[in-house]
């Protein structure tokens, strides 16, 4: 018992009730939160069994999820400590044999939580353990800025990002998962309000930017051409039956320092995916009509070759509504407003969106390069789980008008392959992508089982976790991906991997809730894939 007692009478700090008064250890992967000692450590017997004791009782803190019996853990422990170590007769090394009996005495006393089984997936290292800690923290760790000055038309795409996608630029990823972050704040905005407000002040009342750089400056509607009954509109919930809704927003950077660092004043315009029943309604009118007036009479004529998108989202983009303008006029009217009030400056337009926001993006972007004129900034597209908009005469067309468009597409994600062409011998038009593509997969993930369902690889916080974590094909996961996962945990728990998610649990009892703004009074619309 002189080894326990060596442990048992450590130097004593001021710590919670509920747990026993241990020193800190400086270096332990597993209290990365004390500062640890201010003396070097000598080796001995004494002291190995009281570093043990301090490992084990790090290991109680994270993974218990609420205080053990008084005394009971702490006797199991010494009793451990106190018994003669084994012979190690696996074959391994003196190393190996000890984690074997360290880990395996963890197993007996916390049976419930520490189930060592021979899977992959049931196997996690210290260092892994402190990684999740890391990446359960409250609000996501961004990437380091750099100056991006000398470079901004590369990442912004004016040579079609190549060079950057495989492997994936750290620049790049960074500026694709700070747009990937403005259209969630999107998302949260319109589960806050989602009808149209009376005022246009309070419009974007609930609207929080992630980077606080950028102010936004005008709220977007789309508005939806269908017709609903007169008894639907008294009957059905409101979300199932209004013809517009609030749909994004249009922002600019002011912050005088991030316009340096970035080489140019960016004005972002964000939409979010479907969220409505009138918006899913549009999304299965698939049939591709003319863009505009003068493609109309190009098919009129007969011509060939002409620009062609899906009925649905041409819908949502030109109808206009009872209180708000279309959403083509809104954004029009509202970039040549900022164009001229920065005019003489560097400026560039990023059109960013996910899912049906993803094909509205194109067709904001395309009718942007010319209502712009002839000195109309770069103009760039990010999209997120977008699907075919349109024919190859409009992506031919999108193209030629100078438009930068990168889609990042999961591999796993069926709205991507939408709508599917006819494959009739008397149909011409087929539906066609636009740009270049950034592929991620659910499988490259560690912490995501490989078997992810579609509304789960559709999902937007899932495509920016990807992002975040990709570093090129055949690389693997990148081991310092800094998002965290908690949005993934509240949302998309059971397409976790169930290690990540028991231990996530362990650290974190009670979770915040992040599905929908705390100020939400109003009735929840339909959910879209992110929300």
């Amino acid at each position: 018992m002189a080894i326990v007692a060596a442990a048992v009478r450590a130097p004593s700090r001021h710590v919670s009730p509920s747990l026993p008064a241990l020193p800190n250890r400086h270096g332990s992967s597993l209290n990365p939160q004390f500062s640890g000692f201010s003396t070097p450590i000598k080796c001995s017997s004494a002291t190995s069994a009281a570093a043990a004791k301090i490992h084990l009782a790090n290991l109680d803190r994270i993974l218990l999820p609420s205080p053990a019996p008084q005394c009971s853990a702490s006797l199991q422990l010494e009793h451990k400590l106190a018994q003669p170590p084994k012979n190690d007769c696996s074959g391994g090394s003196e190393g190996g044999g000890m984690l074997t009996n360290l880990f395996g005495d963890l197993a007996s006393i916390f049976p419930d939580l520490l189930r060592l089984k021979p899977e992959a997936d049931e196997i996690m290292s210290p260092g892994s353990m402190k990684r999740l800690q890391r990446l359960l923290s409250d609000s996501s760790r961004l990437s380091p800025r750099n100056c991006i000055a000398d470079k901004w038309r590369e990442l912004h795409g004016a040579k079609a990002w190549e060079g950057l996608l495989d492997p994936l630029d750290e620049n790049l990823r960074r500026e694709l998962v700070r747009y990937g972050d403005f259209v969630q704040a999107a998302y949260h905005a319109f589960h806050s309000l989602p009808s149209p407000a009376a005022s246009p002040s309070s419009r974007h009342r609930h609207l929080l930017l992630p980077d606080r750089s950028y102010r936004p400056t005008k709220s977007l509607f789309a508005t939806s051409s269908l017709d609903v009954p007169g008894w639907a509109q008294t009957a059905a919930p409101q979300w199932l039956t209004q013809r517009s809704s609030w749909i994004g927003y249009v922002a600019v950077c002011e912050n005088e320092r991030e316009v340096r660092r970035m080489g140019r004043r960016d004005i972002a315009i964000v939409l979010r995916g479907t969220a409505t029943g009138l918006e899913w309604a549009e999304n299965l009118r698939p049939a591709l009509v003319p863009v505009d007036e003068r493609a109309e009479a190009a098919a009129d004529a007969g011509e060939r070759r002409v620009p062609k998108v899906v009925r649905g989202f041409l819908s949502l983009y030109e109808t206009a509504g009872e209180k708000v303008p279309s959403l083509a006029t809104a954004v029009v009217e509202e970039v040549r407003r900022l164009t001229e009030a920065y005019k003489g400056e560097k400026l560039s337009i990023t059109v960013t969106g996910h899912s049906l926001g993803a094909a509205l993006a194109l067709l904001v972007a395309d009718e942007l390069s010319v209502a712009c004129g002839p000195e109309a900034p770069p103009i760039a597209v990010i999209s997120f789980g977008g699907p075919r908009v349109g024919n190859a005469a409009f992506a031919e067309r999108v193209k030629r008008r100078g438009v930068n468009v990168l889609r990042v597409v999961n591999d796993g994600d069926v709205v991507t392959r939408v709508p599917l062409a006819p494959g009739l011998p008397h149909v011409r038009d087929v539906y066609e992508h636009v740009g270049a593509e950034l592929r991620v997969d659910n499988r490259v993930s560690p912490y995501l089982k490989p078997d992810a369902g579609p509304s789960f690889s559709h999902d937007l916080e899932a495509y920016l976790h990807l992002v975040d974590g990709f570093n090129g094909t055949g690389y693997g996961f990148r081991s310092d991906a800094k998002r965290s996962l908690i949005r993934l945990l509240e949302l998309q728990g059971p397409n976790i991997k169930k290690v990540y998610a028991r231990r996530a649990q362990a650290i974190r009892p009670y979770p915040i809730d992040v599905r929908l703004p705390a100020q939400c009074n109003e009735p929840v619309p339909l959910a879209s894939p992110s929300n």
